[in-house]
């Protein structure tokens, strides 16, 4: 493995969700250890799955792992890091301050933009802090959806500058926090994230065209923040072994299209391809297995696959259709396909003379190539921060800055220039958005778990301080109101059959139904079992599926599967297909 040669301390693993970067994180991890170095494995998605690959629990402290020599992890925990952080601002104060003042601190610090700022510090901490990490010769991150790793690594230089222009939010940083401090270290962040003898960055994705476009515009966005020493994977190839199954052929020559076709920017990149491993990747000995070459198959190609008991979309399309608008969110780990089922409930809809609007919270998607051309009654947009960020900036001058004189007006326009105005701004088009399914279908196509989770909690601070301020006996409704009304809003749960989206998701339950938030439905995508292969490797990779299959079926009471396809369902005909027809349907005839 090219990316494996010479590495330097840092190696940063990122890329669309879904494309293996914890598992070639993991296994990066493993082979650094094997040749006797001591390496930390750090997560930093909100909804790491570390702990699962290597089936112990890890949590946000740095964890020695016993059956591994020279290996410890430590998983960003972006809540446990926010309390940590209100402690260290407040507690030296607590006893000094009245009380009131110091509920209007605790009040400041209770956003998303703490949560953001705090998990943000113990990030540079890493980089930064010989203290906590010099014991390491490597140090690899396993980072969030591309989207919200952008915006990590964005931050050093985003803070940086906002310091040294004397600038300073007490409710972002803290009163108290040592500004002076943050400075130096977010400006060593920054030194160390731009070197490439001390950082590489590995751009994970997958053979498809959707994957390369986004790793490409990765690369752009890395390239202009000064990171340069980029390394290519494409993972999860489908094996030349497999080619006797029509199916596994199919998908091969996609892939192979995909690769040739895949943006100029990155072919000139150092460029490794890992094949498709006939089992999962959970567990030290599946994990130890990664790097290799393709293995031999087992299994008998005159197998019978047990059938699917599960339905299509269609079976969702016809309770949807009952009303004339409501609010539905796609929700789950990254790389399970929520664009695409959004994007196919969106265009069904449409054509039964519904009002649609098909939108998107994640900073990665791009539903106008899924959809690929106009639709009648069907609008597509995206939640773009940056121009979320520019609308919400132009706004508050315009209103709050009206009747400001032109000190005032500077001092405001200061704020406004915090990195913590983009999280405002993105709840604030995702409220307008939520407003609008009162009177249309909204399908909202959600950024990965963790993501979502940081935006369903400013969801739920906006609430208690409405709350807060309207008292008792006022009438009033917050967007978290709508989401808890399971006639406004239908949450479909999006997974693949394999075991970390499956528990991903079944942990994103909890965390909805502790919010008051119950999922409508779940949906299975890209089932291999329900496809009906007939080459023993693709019925190896399908029988692993029926134990997902069973757990999601305890989980809920509607589910639809959608098998694995010889094609990516991508325009209004073949999203109108995937969205009508029944999962046996679509066994038989593939997109």
């Amino acid at each position: 493995m090219k990316f494996l040669a010479d590495p330097p301390r840092f190696l940063f693993f990122t890329g669309k969700g879904g494309v293996g970067k914890t598992s070639i994180a993991c296994a990066t991890a493993l082979h650094l250890t094997r040749t006797g170095k001591k390496v930390l494995l750090v997560s930093t998605d909100p909804a790491s799955n570390v702990g699962q690959v290597f089936g112990l629990i890890i949590g946000n402290r740095i964890t020695p792992m016993d059956s591994v020599p020279g290996l410890s992890a430590l998983e960003i925990d972006p809540e446990q890091a926010a309390t940590a952080y209100r402690e260290r601002v407040i507690g030296p104060v607590r006893g000094l301050l009245p009380d009131r003042e110091l509920a209007s601190i605790t009040e400041q610090l209770s956003g998303a933009c703490t949560t953001e700022i705090a998990s943000f510090n113990e990030f540079t901490d890493l980089l930064t802090d010989s203290d906590l990490t010099g014991g390491y010769d490597h140090i690899v991150f396993d980072t969030a959806p591309t989207g919200h790793t952008i915006r990590l690594l964005q931050l050093p230089g985003s803070w940086t500058d906002f310091l040294h222009a004397g600038k300073g939010d007490a409710s972002c940083l803290g009163p108290l926090s040592g500004l002076d401090k943050q400075r130096e270290s977010y400006s060593n962040a920054v030194a160390t994230l731009s070197d490439p003898e001390r950082t590489r960055m590995v751009l994970v994705t997958r053979a498809q065209a959707s994957a390369l476009t986004e790793v490409a515009r990765t690369y752009k966005e890395l390239s202009e923040i000064g990171i340069t020493d980029d390394y290519l994977v494409i993972n999860a190839m489908m094996p030349s072994a497999a080619s006797v199954d029509p199916l596994a052929e199919a998908v091969r020559s996609r892939e192979s299209d995909a690769i040739d076709h895949m943006p100029v920017a990155l072919t000139s990149l150092p460029q490794d391809r890992i094949s498709l491993k006939p089992d999962n990747m959970v567990g030290i000995p599946a994990l130890i297995t990664l790097f290799d070459g393709e293995l031999s198959l087992s299994g008998s190609d005159s197998h019978v696959l047990p059938p699917v008991p599960a339905g299509g979309l269609s079976m969702i399309i016809d309770e949807l259709v009952r009303s004339d608008h409501g609010l539905v969110m796609c929700m789950g780990k990254g790389g399970v396909g929520k664009t695409t089922i959004a994007a196919a409930i969106a265009v069904a809809l449409a054509h039964r003379g519904k009002s649609v609007l098909l939108t998107t919270t994640d900073p990665a998607a791009n539903l106008v190539s899924t959809v690929h051309g106009k639709v009648t009654g069907l609008s597509v947009e995206r939640i773009d921060p940056v121009a979320a960020t520019r609308e919400y900036r132009e706004r508050v001058m315009a209103t709050k800055g009206k009747d400001l004189d032109d000190a005032g007006r500077r001092v405001l326009a200061e704020d406004l220039e915090s990195p913590c105005t983009e999280e405002v701004a993105v709840f604030a088009q995702f409220s307008q958005a939520v407003l609008e399914s009162r009177h249309k279908f909204v399908i909202m196509d959600t950024a990965p778990t963790g993501h979502t989770l940081l935006l369903l909690d400013a969801t739920g601070s906006y609430h208690r301080d409405v709350a807060r301020q309207m008292g008792e006996g006022m009438h009033f409704t917050t967007p978290l109101m709508q989401l808890q009304n399971g006639d406004q809003t239908k949450v479909l749960l999006v997974t693949l059959a394999e075991p970390t989206p499956v528990l991903e998701a079944e942990e994103l339950q909890s965390d909805l139904e502790r919010a008051g938030i119950h999922p409508w439905a779940w949906v299975i995508n890209n089932s291999i079992a329900a496809a009906k292969p007939t080459g023993s490797f693709l019925r190896q990779r399908a029988l692993s599926e029926y134990a997902q299959i069973r757990r999601v079926g305890e989980l809920t009471q509607r589910v639809c599967v959608i098998p694995l396809l010889s094609s990516d369902p991508v325009g209004e005909a073949a999203l109108a297909r995937l969205g009508e027809s029944s999962v046996g349907e679509l066994a038989l005839a593939p997109l």
